[in-house]
């Protein structure tokens, strides 16, 4: 099945670069990529359901690839990122059967899921802490305070300069941290490169908008943020995938995860990483495939 591309213009005056397949007017799938990726991650699920019969969607947030890249930091804060795929799932015809997504997309789906419920039936996340979990641990886990220590780099004003050295060697790092990363093919390293080439900034600037990271002289990061109960409940039904072996977010952040999110399954992988969707993709597509089939109370 042939994948498409567009760009989506949205309310607001930004314009999201989209990839998808399956016929318009059937149940939407929107999947959500991070950092360091981009829509094009998606594509392998977005066939496999497709022919399933289901219309999915994949953008590039706002800052990756060819969707809006504004100069501002201030412009990539939450409640803007968010706005972005609510204006997305109303063009694309919500309610969204399932909103799928990962890592700074998972960001993003926790607060659609939290300030928009009604624009989705369904929330599938794959290795993204719930907010409430995160900040808990980056104030209270000296392990995670460590595992998330990469963000203080990526905030700094030479992370672009940096990171492009040796042929984005550093990035490159982020896939091999765990194990070789055998399915990092040439192939899909030359659509790293590409999207890095054209929109790195962009993707930093998640990190410079968001207090969410570990405490450093001068910056309080987390210590700082205090989050109100109903800024973190999830009433809608969530299947949460995680690989345990995640070096930058650890296991211990899917514990009391319950307390937020009622309606949750949860699935540990002992041998995936944080590049799940890679070294899983069929596992993946499975467990994503028996939650959509599950009954509407679930």
């Amino acid at each position: 099945m042939t994948i498409e591309t567009w760009q989506q213009p949205l309310p607001h005056g930004i314009t999201l670069s989209c990839r998808g397949a399956g016929q318009r007017g059937r149940p939407v799938l929107m999947f959500l990529h991070g950092f360091p990726e981009a829509a094009f991650v998606w594509d392998e699920l977005l066939e496999t359901f497709a022919q399933q019969g289901w219309r999915c969607v994949a953008p590039n947030l706002r800052g990756y690839e060819a969707s809006s890249q504004p100069a501002e930091v201030a412009a990539y804060r939450p409640k803007l990122l968010v706005q972005d795929i609510a204006a997305l799932a109303q063009i694309e015809g919500a309610p969204l059967a399932c909103l799928v997504a990962h890592d700074w997309g998972g960001a993003v789906a926790w607060g659609l899921a939290n300030r928009e419920p009604q624009l989705l039936q369904r929330l599938a996340i794959i290795n993204s802490p719930h907010p409430g979990t995160f900040l808990r641990a980056l104030r209270e886990s000296p392990a995670q305070q460590q595992a998330s220590a990469y963000m203080n780099f990526l905030v700094r004003p030479d992370a672009e300069a940096l990171l492009r050295e040796d042929d984005y060697r550093r990035l490159f790092g982020f896939f091999t941290h765990w194990g070789p990363a055998q399915w990092l093919t040439p192939e899909l390293k030359a659509q790293y490169r590409a999207v890095w080439d054209r929109s790195l900034t962009g993707g930093l600037n998640y990190y410079r908008a968001s207090p969410l990271r570990p405490q450093r002289e001068g910056d309080p990061g987390a210590a700082a943020v205090t989050l109100r109960r109903e800024m973190l409940t999830v009433d809608v039904p969530t299947l949460v995938l995680w690989g345990l072996q995640d070096a930058a977010l650890l296991p211990e952040l899917v514990d009391g995860l319950d307390e937020y999110v009622p309606r949750l399954e949860l699935h540990q992988v002992a041998d995936a990483s944080h590049w799940i969707v890679h070294e899983r993709p069929q596992w993946v597509a499975e467990r994503l495939s028996a939650f959509l089939r599950a009954g509407p109370d679930s």
